[in-house]
């Protein structure tokens, strides 16, 4: 304990006496009484949110550890369980219904855990693709997105049309090169923790089945090996295990800012994903006019599924799949150094002034007249 020496008593008796002053309403400071301070609030409210000592380099958003305060004195936010966070999640009924099929899958083994290795996923082959030469216009119906309580629901129709496009091979191409676009993207990469995972083979298996061509997804699920996340303080979370859980894992991405980590995606966050999911789509030739069936359906597809990550975002789905179609969006991103400036940090209702007034609108699925992409 450090040693203090007391005070004479005259001297502390002055201070005592100049510390009823300073608490007296009718004290001038300076040229202001503390009334009139009261009046003009800005100042001093700039003045008390000003950082007490100096910020390190690199630190600027990071919460104190001492106060628990952010630079501005604003209260950081309580932090929210693993547990809390996952609940949430797989609250929603597509990922509750993914979770019933991988149960439903396991009831038919007696002992999942033994399946070999090379356990092949069920799937079917298309028979008859389309020819990727083909060149000129197809007719076609659009198919409404199917959705019931919520849920994506594949039918034949779905299935028809991603055999149409050559199946499991050619969203694998697709997804290979949607993460390839992603690992090199400044924003988007900080949610990946680690670009050995296979991403792509994962990701093209998950659009597969809910397009009902098979259930791949699930069954790799079934041998997928365990990943465990360190959250800090103790905390070691399984991920990477579902839909829910992997989504998770990006939001603690150890490549996050400290003031971002465990934040859920954002507006930007998931246009910058669409932008360049769609491009890597129109890359591989998904958007040729022989696939445009496919394609109509898919974007409605992403536009119900991008809710679940940030439910501000399917407004701009649309418009995430024409920015690809302008080579000089591309050329900008790229001389950019791969970020989206006009993307990143942007007010959501000012983005939204940008759009066509038709796409503005959404209401979600269960809506009793739902808007885009649920209505044709």
């Amino acid at each position: 304990m450090p040693f203090c020496m007391p005070l004479p008593l005259p001297i502390m008796k002055t201070i005592f006496a100049l510390s009823k002053q300073l608490r007296s309403p009718s004290v001038k400071r300076g040229n202001r009484s503390a009334s009139s301070e009261r009046r003009e609030p800005s100042q001093a409210l700039l003045e008390r949110r000003q950082a007490p000592h100096p910020i390190p380099a690199g630190s600027e958003g990071a919460v104190c550890p001492i106060t628990g305060l952010y630079a501005n004195g604003t209260e950081a936010k309580p932090e929210m369980s693993a547990a809390a966070a996952l609940a949430e999640l797989e609250a929603d009924p597509d990922i509750a219904e993914e979770q019933d099929t991988l149960t439903a899958r396991r009831e038919q083994y007696q002992h999942p855990s033994q399946l070999s290795k090379s356990f092949q996923p069920t799937l079917v082959v298309p028979r008859n693709p389309l020819n990727s030469q083909l060149t000129t216009s197809i007719p076609y119906q659009p198919v409404p997105v199917n959705v019931v309580s919520g849920a994506h629901k594949s039918n034949s129709k779905t299935q028809q049309l991603v055999r149409s496009i050559g199946g499991l091979p050619t969203l694998r191409r697709f997804t290979e090169l949607f993460y390839q676009k992603s690992f090199a993207d400044r924003h988007i990469d900080k949610f990946i923790r680690r670009h050995e995972d296979p991403h792509g083979a994962r990701l093209s298996a998950w659009i597969a089945e809910k397009l009902g061509d098979g259930t791949p997804w699930t069954d790799e699920r079934m041998n997928r090996p365990v990943d465990t996340m360190d959250l800090g303080r103790g905390q070691i979370q399984k991920v990477a295990f579902d839909r829910s859980s992997a989504h998770f894992a990006a939001w603690h991405s150890p490549k996050r800012e400290a003031h971002k980590w465990g934040d859920h995606f954002k507006p930007d966050d998931a246009r910058v994903w669409m932008r360049l999911h769609f491009w890597a789509a129109r890359e591989v030739g998904l958007f040729e006019p022989q696939h445009a069936a496919f394609m109509d359906y898919y974007v409605r597809f992403i536009g119900h599924f991008i809710s679940v990550y940030s439910s501000k975002s399917p407004p701009f789905t649309r418009e995430s799949a024409r920015w690809s179609a302008d080579p000089a969006n591309i050329e900008r991103y790229l001389s950019a150094g791969n970020y989206m400036a006009d993307v990143i940090d942007k007010s959501v209702d000012q983005e939204l002034t940008k759009l066509p007034q038709d796409e503005v609108l959404y209401t979600g699925s269960k809506a009793s007249n739902p808007s885009w992409p649920y209505s044709l």
